[in-house]
């Protein structure tokens, strides 16, 4: 299914090559599944064998280059006349002989493009070091330079209709948030309890579907809730426990991460209060939103609510998303943290997620939002507190 019309793919492009153009970049090729989504729609569960999507400033479309048989699937969700969608052989999947970035070389000097300013996403997660030789020694007269983020960047600015998604993203992730609160239990198991929240982001809404997430929920039971990012067991819930759920509903690709702690049994008043204060913290973060602000005047709201309480937090407390493809659904461009200039426009999507670690334990209340002009508007609508089983 192609989820955008022509016309914003076409926008999506041109707003890539006027950044390239900035740049002196004649030949964009880009790694990163979720930027080649962005660029023509093409989604597919083949990133784990070499693909592309090539952007020359003097060629109409973006040209997909993947695996044969993937090829197929780009018909049924890219944008790109049949021409732009390019395979190579399966002889070149699995070879100690022979490599895709071989044949993709061979493309651009056919086209008369060897000689060109490449850009090229170099600390991007699937653009390996050994990619990069094989097209600088079939290449050499070509100028490769650091394109990372490029296309990142131009995305951070949102379409209507992918905030729709993300809107849909965000009903999808308070209602998969709530089965996992009305499952927690003394005696049932943690896998359980993430089984369910997976069922709803799944199953979507009766309105519309989900979908998976481009990686699990971060959960976290006890002690290990001290630890941002590990996992669940199969271990039986107890009386007096925390349960960490950072998650993410997901709608066509697009993410709306929802972070809350569920308590096993009546929460003392010391995690009540420790709470209450994330939220509060949220919330002005929440109230400061507006376009034209920079990100670290949001770290700085959030500072000052919890100086006021005495505690101190080190690390950033929350970043842009939108697309999601393994292993993140940042955007990676910025941060929301003390020095980063970063300017908030209108319709640019973030995920805050001011949450507290302790040695013993940690607690979370996180908000995904869009800008607008009237400020902040969060995604999900779900409470803002510590949860409970009863």
């Amino acid at each position: 299914m192609i989820l955008f019309g022509r016309e914003e793919f076409m926008g999506r492009v041109a707003r890539a090559k006027a950044e390239m153009r900035s740049r002196g970049i004649d030949l964009l090729l880009v790694s990163s599944p979720a930027n080649q989504f962005y660029l023509t729609g093409y989604d597919g569960w083949s990133f784990y064998t070499p693909q592309m999507v090539a952007v020359h400033l003097d060629h109409d479309e973006p040209i997909w280059f993947g695996r044969k048989m993937d090829a197929v699937g780009a018909q049924f969700t890219a944008f790109l006349a049949p021409e732009n969608v390019i395979a190579y052989p399966d002889k070149y999947v699995g070879s100690a002989e022979l490599h895709p970035m071989d044949y993709l070389a061979e493309l651009i000097t056919e086209r008369g493009w060897s000689g060109a300013n490449i850009g090229v996403e170099m600390d991007d997660y699937y653009y390996t070091a050994r990619w990069h030789q094989i097209l600088t020694d079939a290449l050499p007269d070509a100028h490769f330079e650091d394109a990372f983020l490029l296309v990142n960047r131009v995305r951070m600015t949102k379409s209507a209709r992918e905030i729709e998604f993300m809107m849909q993203a965000g009903a999808i992730a308070g209602a998969a948030m709530e089965a996992a609160r009305q499952t927690v239990a003394v005696g049932v198991r943690q896998c359980d309890v993430m089984a369910e929240l997976y069922k709803v982001t799944t199953s979507g809404t009766p309105e519309f579907g989900g979908t998976f997430p481009c990686k699990p929920p971060n959960a976290m039971v006890g002690e290990y809730c001290s630890a941002p990012h590990l996992s669940w067991t199969d271990a039986p819930l107890v009386e007096d426990e925390i349960f960490y759920i950072e998650m993410g509903g997901v709608r066509h690709r697009y993410h709306s991460p929802l972070s809350r702690c569920v308590y096993v049994g009546t929460p003392p008043q010391e995690l009540v209060k420790t709470t209450a204060i994330i939220r509060e913290g949220l919330e002005a973060v929440l109230d400061k939103v507006r376009p034209g602000v920079l990100c670290e005047e949001l770290a700085a709201a959030w500072k000052d609510v919890i100086a006021r309480h005495g505690i101190e937090k080190d690390s950033r407390i929350g970043y842009p998303v939108g697309i999601g493809y393994p292993p993140t659904w940042g955007e990676l461009t910025c941060s929301l943290r003390a020095g980063d200039k970063t300017v908030m426009e209108e319709n640019m999507t973030f995920h805050c997620i001011p949450a507290l670690w302790f040695e013993k334990y940690g607690l979370v209340v996180s908000e995904s939002f869009v800008v607008t002009s009237d400020g902040a508007k969060t995604f999900a609508d779900y409470p803002r507190e510590l949860l409970t089983n009863t």
